[in-house]
């Protein structure tokens, strides 16, 4: 398995009692897979995400990535192992907007400990179809594009697991559909597990295995 999640419980504090907001008994997800996970906005979608990225520790239980209990590394263990063996995608980005498009790819790299050449970074960009962009600032290119590079970014770290976070959320529907194929594609020639989380049934209808967020955290029953 490269998720394992045993009662996986987040709450907030607040000035009565804790307000439970993730709340997973069990839940595993096999290497290999992709999964897309639907529910509405708010439901607790993107506090998943984070919990198994390492992000947000859980008030209690326990989350294994690729067999490792991550919530038993020390903090600055924790970063290191999400750095290498997994990779983010979210809505928003996060592109560096004073480097150029290869210039995020390669430092993507770098910071997973993965191959940082202009040759890899360069490779990565033709993928998804953005060598002729590649010295171009983030302000330069369009939303779409910004999503390629971040994808590409993803993928140079030559990560076990991505994890997506609406990653299709500000895009029209023709490049929805461009980057959902964009991802799987990539994760299947790269033996890489797939997680998107997104509040369109459109986008989870590109995946055969999919997931009612609602069935999978309990404080929604």
């Amino acid at each position: 398995m490269i998720i394992q999640c045993n009662h996986v419980l987040v709450a907030h504090e607040t000035d009565s009692e804790p307000l439970v907001v993730l709340d997973i008994p069990e839940w595993s997800l096999a290497a290999g897979s992709q999964v897309a996970i639907t529910g509405p906005s708010g439901s607790g979608k993107s506090t998943l995400l984070h919990v198994l990225a390492g992000l947000l520790v859980p008030r209690s239980g326990e989350v294994l990535i690729d067999g490792i209990s991550i919530y038993r590394l020390g903090e600055a263990e924790r970063d290191i192992f999400r750095a290498r063996r997994l990779s983010c995608i979210f809505q928003t980005f996060n592109l560096l907007q004073g480097y150029t498009a290869i210039e995020n790819v390669r430092m993507g790299a770098a910071l997973g400990g993965g191959d940082a050449s202009y040759a890899h970074a360069r490779e990565m960009l033709a993928r998804v179809g953005l060598v002729h962009r590649m010295r171009h600032f983030p302000r330069e290119l369009s939303v779409g594009e910004q999503q390629r590079v971040a994808i590409a970014r993803a993928f140079a770290r030559e990560p076990r697991l991505i994890l997506a976070d609406e990653p299709t959320g500000s895009l029209d529907p023709r490049n929805r559909w461009i980057i959902v194929e964009l991802l799987r594609g990539i994760c299947r020639e790269h033996g890489c597990s797939l997680l998107v989380v997104s509040h369109e049934e459109e986008v989870a209808k590109a995946f055969d295995e999919r997931i009612n967020f609602t069935d999978l955290n309990q404080v929604m029953t």
